[in-house]
């Protein structure tokens, strides 16, 4: 075989991907009865504009190292491809979104051939390729060399209307990524219609003033021979209305000639009269996008720039090679059994053979089988075990805050030889406001050159030079979910296990938030500190301070929120979540549910700048020991204060606080004592692991048909049939199904409206979280009995 096929065998591979992609989304619309009247969809057209990019990738241009993100409503055409080198089992060519089939996207995780990159929320699986290159550029300076690797992402021009498109082009963390190549599939058309209009020149500005490497891909070959010709013919191409030219792609030849050629200069008119209608039509629709040549041709201009990144406008239209190609109300269409039937016998194939791969007798089957071969990704790199202590020994002889103690443990972590070249830290410009300048002092900012310090600060050393491990963003709360995810990723895309760690101000976890989401989806794992948090950051009023997050925590899928209220605890947190991700990183270590639900995965601390007397808990830690209580802290509950038996049979209450609300639900519990109420106060450490053992045990016992058991994390922590009170710096309903878990009643103190300026006291008064509140609280869950 030729070290390269020809233009020609690649045309008859794209024409066996098209019909493949084409008929995956028939079958599963025609041939699945769902029963349930909910149409299963799928893109036929945007699949077809695709065609001619992903069959030039994968059949010509890229390495076993390269690493690619495709279009969301182009993973038919991606299946095909993979079908066709022989990654994906024949069964699964029928079943598109079917349970445990092809997803409607592609997915890392739960898509049963090689993805690199999940996409489906358009914007970040473009920009996912961007930071994973930058997570290799960190990688290679400080592991060394890993074989060399592109990073390539597909996405439609619509995307390029996504604010986080334009936050990951222009951050400083991705400037100079040579090995970055995007592929805009330019069809001007959007799901709801064809663009009137075509934003390239804006585009290609913005781009170029952020230092990328620009490419158009417009015009096929039968095109740029009319315009050597004509020149007159460019120009009135040019000049012609979007909407128009979209429309040529769904008439007849006669009908193109007379469309095109309406009001049009005479030498156009005359330049075309001598050519048959078929030839005009075929002429005038001729894009650079669907021509093999002129898109490795791109490609190959890419990789010529190894100083900046790239990206390729490939011109196309929706639904080439399919009779629906260019119609307006395309996106979702599909074809007719007709038209299947059709295009079956154009491509050649029978009812008989449809489905088949490549002939391997044949030099397109000869040419899978090598591209097969040169694609497939060496194993990866053995090696030991990260072993992360189960502490750092911290101690606090004075009242201390969880976003200083958080600074303090990551410094301590660090001083461990194995794991600290393993941490990596990030955060969007406020990396010493939430307690990182510790860690940055200690092991400088990342940059792939040395960088002259021209001011100095006697509080943090901001050395910048390839030797640092802290990766400062402008302010993105996107970006920084977006480069935690592929940094807890780098074991398998760079074969390299890093430990990130990330800090944003807490309310704005719901500006990241779809790319946190993303990030999770995709498997990465990763720790997170939202600090500082709730309205417990009085002074700094309601646009600081955060109700939901905690919401957001424990309704996430592979996340596990914590919000500890002392440094003792956050440290043997901090250090299992650590713990937790390194042994996870190693082959076989990460597990997933029957669903893909991740143990764990990734981890949300929620802190807070409150400084808290330590007293209570080294109490307590003299109560249970050391080793009792620091499974309970990791469980997700225990009992910070144990009121002991009476003689006699008086009230009992139980007082479940989280963070920094401990102090009052302390206060409460002293006050309720007085007056003859026994209160025990419960510390909750991570109210999701407690509420998801308690999740366990009631869907065992639901998917048994047995009555469900009392899991330990609440068992060990709780009383079971004792009226609770919740006191928590957030939405008041985030602790509220603690009542159901008990089987008692509950009364639920949190913030249920936006906060303002003020002090502690006055801001905990107002939402009824002061020691006040919690005692009412209390005599009313006991009125509840």
């Amino acid at each position: 075989m030729p070290a390269a096929p020809d233009r020609a065998l690649l045309d008859e591979i794209a024409q066996r991907v098209l019909w493949l992609s084409t008929r995956i989304v028939d079958a599963a619309n025609r041939e699945r009865d769902t029963g349930e009247g909910v149409k299963v969809g799928g893109h036929q057209a945007s699949s077809a504009s695709l065609v001619t990019t992903m069959t030039a990738l994968y059949f010509a241009h890229l390495d076993a190292p390269d690493r690619v993100s495709v279009k969301p409503h182009a993973s038919p055409v991606f299946h095909a491809i993979q079908y066709l080198l022989g990654n994906l089992d024949r069964s699964y060519l029928t079943r598109l979104r079917e349970y445990g089939g092809l997803q409607s996207y592609p997915s890392r995780t739960k898509d049963p051939d090689p993805v690199d990159f999940s996409t489906g929320s358009v914007g970040l699986g473009p920009a996912a390729p961007l930071f994973a290159a930058a997570a290799r550029r960190y990688v290679d300076a400080h592991f060394g060399p890993r074989p060399a690797s592109r990073f390539v992402a597909m996405l439609g021009d619509a995307e390029l209307d996504e604010g986080n498109i334009w936050e990951a082009v222009a951050d400083d963390a991705t400037a100079a990524l040579g090995n970055v190549m995007w592929i805009v599939d330019f069809n001007r058309q959007s799901l709801d219609r064809v663009i009137p209009g075509i934003r390239i020149d804006q585009w290609r500005q913005q781009f170029e003033a952020a230092g990328w490497h620009v490419v158009e891909v417009k015009y096929g070959p039968l095109l740029q021979k009319a315009y050597a010709q004509c020149p007159e013919l460019e120009r009135w191409i040019d000049l012609m209305p979007n909407e128009r030219y979209q429309s040529l792609f769904g008439l007849e030849p006669a009908e193109v000639r007379a469309r095109f050629v309406d009001e049009a200069p005479a030498a156009v008119t005359d330049h075309l009269a001598g050519l048959p209608d078929d030839e005009v039509a075929r002429l005038v629709t001729d894009l650079g996008g669907h021509d093999m040549g002129a898109m490795l041709d791109a490609f190959a201009q890419c990789d010529a720039e190894t100083s900046r990144p790239s990206v390729v406008f490939a011109y196309t239209v929706k639904g080439w090679g399919l009779p629906i190609a260019g119609n307006p109300r395309n996106h979702s269409a599909l074809l007719t059994a007709e038209q299947v039937e059709q295009l079956r016998a154009a491509t050649g194939l029978t009812l008989d053979d449809e489905w088949d791969r490549l002939d391997p007798t044949t030099a397109a089957g000869q040419w899978a089988a090598v591209r097969a071969e040169a694609l497939e990704k060496p194993a990866r790199t053995p090696r030991p075990a990260l072993v992360v202590p189960t502490s750092t020994d911290f101690r606090s002889g004075k009242p201390i805050s969880t976003q200083e103690a958080f600074g303090r443990i990551l410094v301590g972590l660090s001083r461990d030889e194995a794991v600290g070249k393993h941490l990596v830290t990030a955060a969007p410009d406020v990396a010493t406001s939430t307690n990182l300048a510790g860690f940055i002092n200690r092991a400088g900012v990342f940059s792939p050159a040395d960088r002259p310090r021209w001011a100095e600060d006697p509080m943090i050393r901001w050395h910048e030079g390839p030797t640092g491990q802290h990766i400062e963003l402008g302010i993105s709360e996107m970006n920084l979910f977006l480069l935690l995810g592929q940094l807890g990723l780098t074991w398998d895309l760079s074969d390299q296990l890093l430990l990130p760690v990330g800090t944003l101000y807490d309310p704005f976890v719901l500006r990241g938030l779809d790319a946190f989401i993303y990030s999770v989806y995709s498997g990465a794992r990763f720790v997170v500190a939202g600090t500082p948090s709730g309205v417990t950051l009085a002074p700094e009023g309601g646009a600081h301070q955060s109700t939901i997050t905690p919401s957001v925590g424990m309704e996430l899928p592979n996340v596990t929120l914590l919000e500890p209220a002392y440094g003792v605890a956050l440290d043997w947190l901090l250090c299992s979540a650590v713990g937790d991700i390194a042994a996870a990183a190693a082959p076989g270590g990460a597990k997933a549910d029957a669903v893909g639900q991740v143990e764990d995965g990734s981890y949300y601390f929620r802190l807070t700048t409150r400084p808290l007397d330590q007293t209570p808990f080294e109490d307590a830690r003299t109560r249970i020991g050391d080793a009792t209580l620091r499974r309970q802290v990791l469980s997700g509950a225990y009992r910070l204060v144990d009121s002991p038996r009476r003689t006699d049979d008086g009230p009992v209450v139980q007082i479940a606080a989280s963070g920094a609300t401990v102090p009052e639900a302390l206060l409460a519990a002293a006050e309720l004592e007085e007056e003859g109420v026994r209160a025990h106060v419960v510390d909750v450490t991570s109210l999701d692991r407690v509420y998801a053992a308690w999740q366990r045990t009631l869907r065992q016992g639901i998917r048994t048909a047995t009555t469900p058991s009392i899991p330990g994390a609440v068992r060990q922590a709780f009383a079971m049939g004792v009226p609770v009170v919740t006191v928590h710096d957030a939405s008041s309903h985030t602790m509220a199904w603690l009542g159901s878990a008990v089987g008692a009643p509950c009364v639920s103190l949190g913030v249920d409206a936006f906060g303002q300026s003020g002090r502690v006291s006055d801001l905990y008064r107002a939402h009824d979280l002061d020691a006040g509140s919690v005692v009412n609280a209390a005599l009313a869950a006991l009125a509840l009995r």
